[in-house]
């Protein structure tokens, strides 16, 4: 079978695709032909080994130990483990695993979840780990209620496009910040109100909200919690290096016991009830999936270099079949 592989560490160019071996599912995998799959941050962050960091969670400090890569697939099931209960040959499916970008991969029974018959591949294949941290930021660690304000700085991107209508999926009146390019889109998957960042600091302006939400931040924490309500929450998902040690380092001290919070961006556990959550919203028209483009598997490289020098609007989606 082909799968794009990665043997060091660098730009877009280093990907090959090689003929590999066929899978085999143990006792509690499932064999999935895949259909579709997505580019996330992780992906490019691995290939690249940068930040130097990462190179510790992924393994091999020079090289990679792990030349896979890929972590959201949607396909049809082509065989299952002895274990297996959930599924059978011929079910569509959705759902997370590494070495995705691939033919055929061997994912965990709890990691994958039927695909709502009313949704595509490609649709499919740009929803699990951007959806599951958007899902999981913003349940947990945002602590959503319904009818509560809530601001989404970096609202265009793959998270954010997610955020946004998870958000109002829980009943929040939501305020999208992205850049001029980008306000339809947003406006468009349901945000009440759009800012311009170009042309306009929401720091400045007299609104507070109960949860702020900086996927892209580039505040200062003191402005972030400045705009909160008394019992607001800022969440921490990234930006500048600056904006994410000042949360990590001084969140928990700078937050108050039934005060304001300082809290960081979920990871995207691959939880299946929260898969399921998904694909129930998805099934009854709650959310989408913001697909920017779509490339062959053959073309992995030039679809790389595109989200990486393009900051595409949503998912940049791979089509395997």
């Amino acid at each position: 079978m082909k799968a794009v592989v990665y043997e060091r560490y660098g730009p877009p160019d280093v990907l090959q695709i090689q003929e590999v071996e066929k899978p085999t599912p143990d006792k509690n995998q499932v064999l999935v032909k895949v259909h579709a799959t997505s580019i996330n941050a992780g992906d490019y962050f691995a290939r690249g080994g940068k930040p130097f960091l990462i190179r510790f969670f992924i393994g091999g400090l020079l090289k990679p130990n792990d030349t896979r890569l890929g972590t959201d697939l949607a396909g049809q099931v082509e065989a299952v483990g002895e274990n297996v209960k959930q599924f059978l040959p011929g079910d569509e499916v959705f759902g997370c695993c590494h070495g995705a970008f691939a033919e055929y991969v061997c994912a965990p029974e709890g990691a994958l979840v039927l695909k709502p018959a009313n949704i595509s591949d490609q649709q499919a294949a740009g929803v699990p780990w951007a959806a599951l941290v958007a899902l999981q930021t913003i349940r947990y660690a945002g602590e959503i209620q319904p009818g509560q304000k809530v601001l989404i700085q970096g609202a265009s991107g793959g998270v954010g496009t997610f955020t946004v209508q998870i958000a109002k999926a829980f009943g929040a009146e939501v305020t999208a910040v992205c850049s001029k390019r980008n306000l339809e889109i947003a406006r468009s998957i349901g945000a009440d109100h759009v800012i311009d960042y170009t042309r306009e600091d929401f720091t400045q302006n007299p609104q507070c909200y109960d949860m702020i939400l900086a996927i892209n931040g580039y505040h200062s924490l003191s402005a972030y919690k400045r705009k909160l309500r008394p019992q607001g929450i800022y969440v921490c998902g990234g930006g500048a290096l600056r904006q994410i040690l000042q949360a990590m380092l001084f969140g928990a001290l700078l937050s108050r016991k039934g005060g304001k919070q300082v809290r960081m961006m979920r990871s995207g556990e691959i939880i299946q009830k929260d898969l399921v959550f998904l694909a129930k919203l998805l099934e009854e028209g709650k959310f989408r999936p913001v697909i920017d483009r779509c490339y062959s598997l053959d073309e992995v490289v030039e679809a790389f270099r595109y989200v990486e020098e393009k900051h595409p609007q949503g998912k940049v989606i791979i089509e395997v079949d």
